[in-house]
């Protein structure tokens, strides 16, 4: 097969700001011709970067849905694409915008009218992923022996995203943004986010609209905010008020930093703006972005860790949707295509030990016990349920994976006996065997999609695309918060 490039759109819907950009993958084997066929995506080109607009809203709690899709649809005429023309890509609600009372509809109304194989997915540790990606934190961590940490902070909050040598150590996110508290040029303060007031509440200060406050108090806020967090990467103790200002719970262990880098709006401030001399500076944007990005700059000097540019700001989470997000499942995939696009579909895993397959209704016990936990925790009426990721399925014999179809086989159709349709996910290349396997027993009812190539973990979901020359499938996999879900359904990486 000749190498192939696929479309990508990026969509950030943030609590700012929202912005696209359409991409190229190229998609080429990486395997000889005398070898099973893996593929990968060797090179991502950017082909179109939207303005920066401001997220449109019909109240503080309410996105305003049509005009996000006439700037979409408006994008995709400027960028001279058609829906049907994008095979991969991601729609994230980011910050605060996640938290809106039809956050969930815009997902989905975009996931329809975008095209064939929009994601639609939203969280802080799926935003301080690809911000980590987008600004360049990942491909930076590889040169260095240290870690590298991107702080994306934008309107809402500040996701960052730890990295060391291109591995994902973790994600922590904060309610640190800089529309979560409005003022105007007089220093009077127009609104509190919720989300802040516990943890203005617990450092001390008394910040209710219609207050007026000076430019040094304000900043004095800021430099707290941007202090917690400093010290909590840094390993230097949490700050009193930290529960109140952390999403989710803290990293069981934080790595020395050696280089870090902000990105988001707050970051794009950093670069563009003087420190603000005067309440009229501060509130240019009529909120604390310009106080938090020098803020931050000041603080720096005190901190081990070198701070770096990134390679992008305000357009990072953006980038890492659109270009950073996708896999490719193709060795030896077995797949129907009239299932196909499949979203948002929750994954459990098990590992194939040694142990469990030679062990007398050990398989079959661990199967139906997952099988009952898939019961529990999804829709009995989605179809498919679930997918199932198996690992540890190196060098399996031909009767061992005919006893593993079998044993899966009647689980499956036990506990799910309406299901249409059973995904099987393989970190190695067993797809095609296992897929064919389990399709003689089931007899078309499930059908069955057994993919490869593909490492994910318990909790993970993921998107399955449509075929790509008949035997590649785009995948997106999403994870979970890596420590306590924070906000929404999903997050991913």
């Amino acid at each position: 097969m000749a190498d192939q490039w696929i479309t990508s759109v990026g969509l950030d819907i943030g609590t700012s700001t929202t912005k696209m950009v359409i991409s190229r993958l190229k998609i080429v084997r990486s395997s000889g011709v005398l070898s099973l066929p893996r593929f990968q995506i060797a090179e991502r080109e950017l082909l179109y970067a939207s303005p920066i607009y401001s997220t449109p809203l019909l109240s503080s709690d309410e996105i305003h849905a049509e005009r996000i899709w006439a700037i979409v649809a408006q994008e995709y005429e400027q960028a001279g694409i058609l829906p049907a023309d994008i095979k991969s890509g991601a729609v994230i609600i980011t910050g605060e915008t996640a938290n809106k009372t039809n956050a969930q509809h815009i997902l989905h109304l975009l996931a329809e009218r975008a095209g064939d194989f929009v994601v639609a997915t939203a969280g802080a540790d799926l935003e301080g992923l690809l911000a980590g990606k987008g600004a360049g934190a990942e491909q930076r961590s590889w040169q260095l022996r240290g870690a590298v940490a991107n702080i994306d902070i934008g309107g809402g909050t500040a996701n960052a995203a730890i990295f060391h040598r291109g591995k994902l150590l973790g994600t922590v996110a904060f309610h640190v943004g800089g529309r979560l508290i409005r003022i105007d040029s007089t220093g009077t303060i127009l609104e509190v986010s919720p989300s802040i007031r516990p943890w203005l509440q617990e450092a001390g200060y008394t910040v209710q609209p219609g207050d007026r406050l000076s430019l040094l108090q304000l900043n004095e806020i800021c430099l707290a905010m941007c202090r917690c967090i400093m010290d909590y990467l840094s390993g230097r103790g949490s700050c009193a008020e930290l529960t109140a200002l952390m999403i989710g719970t803290p990293l069981p262990s934080i790595p020395s930093i050696e280089e870090w880098m902000v990105s988001g709006g707050v970051g794009q401030l950093m670069v563009e703006t003087m420190p603000p001399r005067s309440l009229e500076d501060a509130a240019v944007h009529q909120d604390i972005g310009p106080l938090l990005a020098h803020a931050w700059k000041e603080l720096t000097a005190n901190y081990p860790a070198r701070q770096i540019q990134a390679d992008q700001t305000v357009r990072a989470t953006v980038i890492g949707a659109g270009m950073q997000s996708t896999e490719i499942s193709g060795a030896t995939v077995h797949l129907d295509a009239s299932l196909l696009p499949i979203r948002n579909l929750p994954v459990l895993k098990l590992d194939l030990s040694p142990q469990l397959l030679v062990q007398d209704s050990a398989l079959a016990e661990r199967f139906d016990a997952l099988m009952r936990d898939g019961a529990s925790l999804f829709a009995l009426d989605r179809s498919p349920p679930f997918g199932l990721a198996l690992s540890g399925t190196h060098h399996l014999t031909y009767p061992t994976l005919q006893y593993i179809a079998d044993k899966l086989y009647l689980s499956f159709t036990h506990h799910f006996p309406h299901s249409e349709a059973m995904v099987v996910i393989c970190e190695t290349d067993i797809a095609k065997a296992l897929g064919q396997s389990l399709s003689r027993r089931c007899a078309q009812r499930p059908k069955v999609i057994c993919i490869d190539q593909i490492r994910v973990e318990h909790g993970d979901y993921i998107d399955l695309g449509e075929p790509i020359s008949g035997i590649m499938i785009p995948v997106v996999v999403k994870t979970l918060a890596f420590q306590g879900q924070g906000r929404g359904e999903e997050s991913g990486r």
